[in-house]
């Protein structure tokens, strides 16, 4: 597999805002949903962990934690290195590559310095992947490694949940992700120690994954922060050996709202730096997001206008963080 970088520029515009988290001191989260992939009811406890939450613990998943370690590793040797050398690796104008503090092009930031990648074939970047191809070799055999597992892990996750929603065609929603031209990335995230000063930095800014499902790993470090229904923001606590799996807007759209795209944030809070590796699931461009009519009863009506991933991409990369993508695609 070849990882390849795509470039995106746009004149960005403001979405309307979703209603803000309460700002009360989070607690930590002792409900965090829990599916052992190789359990017979993971099915079921997958399918109300997303309805209740949107996201769950995953597992048992069947992904060595040699591979997982070794990407961490040589990531955490790029991070290491001089700010000149990073740099090296941030081509002008293109989101993907190296970044530091900047989340988009539209205003946000965080405490946060990431390496952003992308699969897609289709939309190729050549200043992009030449800039990949200046990382170490071991380390781009990492990556590649580690994303072949991840869409791996994301198909399997997806037919179990296709299972449990009593879909007819188990790969209804996992087709979706393993096609070829699926515009699927990835996202590391280095937050540098902070001091223990008792304030509440903000690592990564509160948001919704535009995509159709993320998995996250990250190290023994805390940090994620999920929002309930009621409005308060929870603390998750880390498990270096699990994956953290959050439902995205499209899985929301294809679920007609069965399933809820979880907002999130991480607050750089540590004494100790944390890492964290995101693989975010996506459709092709051309593919057409709607409710699954497999999944709507007869007298079901849509809560969405049909569009493409495409379309929906740009809307998100012209939205701030904390917007709210879906309004404009609600019926």
């Amino acid at each position: 597999m070849v990882v390849k970088v795509v470039s995106h520029t746009s004149e960005l515009n403001r979405f309307l805002p979703i209603k803000p988290c309460k700002t009360t001191p989070p607690t930590i989260f002792s409900g965090t949903p829990e599916v052992d992939l190789s359990h017979p009811e993971a099915k079921t406890i997958m399918v109300k962990a997303c309805q209740d939450y949107g996201f769950f613990k995953l597992i048992n998943h069947g992904v060595s934690f040699h591979l997982i370690s070794n990407l961490e590793n040589h990531a955490l040797n790029f991070f290491s290195q001089p700010q000149s050398l990073k740099h090296m690796a941030a081509p002008p104008h293109d989101p993907f590559g190296y970044g530091s503090s900047r989340i988009g092009s539209n205003g946000d930031v965080g405490r946060v310095e990431y390496l952003l990648l992308n699969t897609n074939p289709d939309v190729l970047s050549p200043n992009s992947l030449l800039i990949l191809h200046q990382l170490p070799v071991l380390f781009r055999c990492a990556l590649e490694e580690y994303m072949v597992a991840m869409k791996k892990m994301c198909c399997e996750v997806l037919e179990v949940m296709a299972e449990g929603l009593g879909i007819g065609e188990r790969n209804a929603l996992s087709r979706v992700v393993g096609d070829q031209r699926s515009d699927s990335c990835f996202r590391l995230n280095y937050y540098p120690p902070v001091a223990a000063d008792g304030n509440m930095l903000i690592g990564f800014g509160e948001h919704t994954d535009p995509q159709i499902i993320s998995v996250l790993r990250s190290n023994s470090e805390s940090g994620l922060q999920i929002c309930l229904n009621d409005g308060s923001w929870v603390s998750v606590p880390p498990d270096p050996t699990s994956f953290f799996i959050n439902v995205g807007d499209s899985l929301q759209v294809m679920t007609n709202r069965r399933f809820k795209s979880v907002k999130h944030r991480v607050l750089a809070e540590s004494k100790k730096s944390r890492m964290s590796m995101i693989y975010f699931g996506g459709a092709a461009l051309s593919e057409k997001i709607a409710p699954l009519k497999s999944l709507m009863s007869k007298d079901e009506e849509s809560l969405y206008k049909e569009f493409t991933w495409l379309e929906y991409k740009n809307a998100a990369y012209k939205s701030r963080l904390a917007d709210n993508r879906l309004s404009l695609f609600e019926k």
